[in-house]
């Protein structure tokens, strides 16, 4: 019992500190990629302003110019891109420096097909360590799934993926299929640690990193390009929620299944013996 979606990865990699010209390229590649006629498109980590976080930790000069190019839930940045989503009907999800009061959280928001915003996740585990000085950089105190028209969702941004736990709150949390922006490794382990979150969790991911992307359905990678300022295109498996209506479509599909099976099994026995074998009434 599956929804099958055609998604997009994009491994944009963004100009530090240029909003303006980073949010023209991701517009730019978002339109090539809708023309893919896709439901879902996720772009990497920080993609807004170009993932500066680690550069202010190296020289903390630079937090003040760092929380003005932070952008607000609700700044021309994010509306640009919920109108482009509604234009598009395509929903779109991608990480950036979320400015909250004098605060800044590394953020990830799902839009939904009409522009609506359907949820957001502050990244809760830093490579980086953490400092409780870096109000530049706050850590997320909440795991959530959210409701989607694709279904429920959750958000791991970047780090979190090599937390089995992140993953498994998500999805118990009735999370149906999880997103991944990042901005960091793509080494060989990282794709097994991504694959083993799908496989422990029965789920489809997608990830969309810098130079990346990856994108898993029923335990197996159905997309991968390696690369920055790549588009790849492939279909996801999401599975419906548990409930006892789609337990039975399900038992009755199998059985279904079985009994195709079996009757082809008699009537290539038939075949073999010359004799005709049939199923009782």
């Amino acid at each position: 019992m599956f929804r099958t979606i055609k998604v997009a990865a994009i491994s944009l990699k963004p100009t530090p500190w240029d909003k303006a010209g980073n949010a023209d390229k991701m517009e730019a590649f978002i339109r090539q990629a809708a023309a893919e006629h896709l439901e879902l498109i996720v772009l990497p980590e920080g993609i807004i302003e170009g993932y500066l976080v680690n550069e202010v930790i190296k020289d903390p000069v630079k937090a003040p110019d760092f929380m003005e190019v932070a952008e607000p839930i609700d700044g021309s940045y994010i509306t640009r891109f919920q109108a482009l989503a509604r234009e598009l009907g395509v929903c779109l999800c991608f990480g950036f420096a979320e400015r909250i009061g004098e605060e800044a959280y590394n953020a990830a928001i799902f839009v939904d097909d009409k522009g609506n915003l359907c949820g957001k996740h502050h990244k809760t585990r830093f490579a980086e360590g953490y400092h409780p000085s870096w109000y530049f950089n706050r850590l997320g105190r909440k795991i959530r799934a959210f409701d989607t028209p694709l279904g429920r969702c959750g958000i791991m941004i970047c780090s979190e993926r090599w937390e089995p736990v992140i993953a498994r709150t998500l999805v118990l949390d009735g999370a149906q299929f999880l997103l991944i922006p990042t901005y960091g490794d793509k080494q060989r382990i990282q794709n097994e640690a991504v694959l083993a979150r799908s496989r422990e969790n029965g789920v489809p991911i997608v990830e969309a990193n810098v130079g990346m992307n990856l994108i898993i359905s029923k335990g197996e990678i159905v997309g991968y390009k390696w690369g920055a300022n790549r588009i790849t295109v492939a279909e996801i498996d999401i599975p419906v929620l548990p409930s006892h209506q789609n337990a039975r479509a399900s038992e009755q599909h199998y059985l279904a299944q079985q009994d195709s099976f079996h009757s082809r099994q008699l009537q290539s026995l038939s075949t073999l013996i010359g004799q005709d074998i049939s199923l009782p009434p």
